[in-house]
């Protein structure tokens, strides 16, 4: 697939197994991974880093196919799902770094680029995430939101 605002390709990288059901030699069993899911939320961790941590640490390769629902869905069934989603605070954290390089170094035209890049892909997952009902249907992004919600 090729990418957005470029004329390459996109990444290469070997593609994840075609698993269908939880591997045998997984031991872990889905009721801990549950309860795993929720501590490590309650210490602060994001989804991506929860799914890492049981990734490496406790040898289970896809916990919705452990489990038979993702980690965000575990989240929300116990109320600690983040207000806003974690991509989207990703790329407003990218967004409030290229600000302040570009408040230092005005004239740094490859960078504005950048940030105008990022920025319009921000205004696409907001209309995305406001027609899937996760963010309010007024909610509009602006770049002193960013900085607030980033800090």
């Amino acid at each position: 697939m090729s990418r957005m605002h470029s004329s390459k390709k996109g990444r290469s990288g070997s593609p994840r197994p075609n698993l269908e059901k939880n591997p045998d030699w997984v031991t872990v069993e889905a009721d801990e991974i549950e309860e795993l899911i929720v501590k490590l939320a309650k210490r602060g961790r994001t989804a991506s880093e929860i799914g890492v941590i049981i990734r490496d640490q406790y040898g289970v390769p896809d916990v919705e196919l452990a489990i038979d629902k993702s980690v965000t869905e575990v989240l929300e069934e116990n109320d600690l799902d983040p207000e806003f989603p974690e991509d989207l605070l990703a790329l407003m954290e990218r967004a409030v770094n290229l600000k302040e390089h570009l408040e230092e170094h005005p004239k740094d035209k490859a960078n504005r680029r950048g940030l105008n890049l990022v920025e319009s892909k921000i205004r696409r997952l907001v209309k995305y995430y406001k027609k899937e009902g996760k963010l309010d249907e007024d909610w509009k992004y602006s770049i002193d939101k960013a900085e607030m919600l980033t800090q």
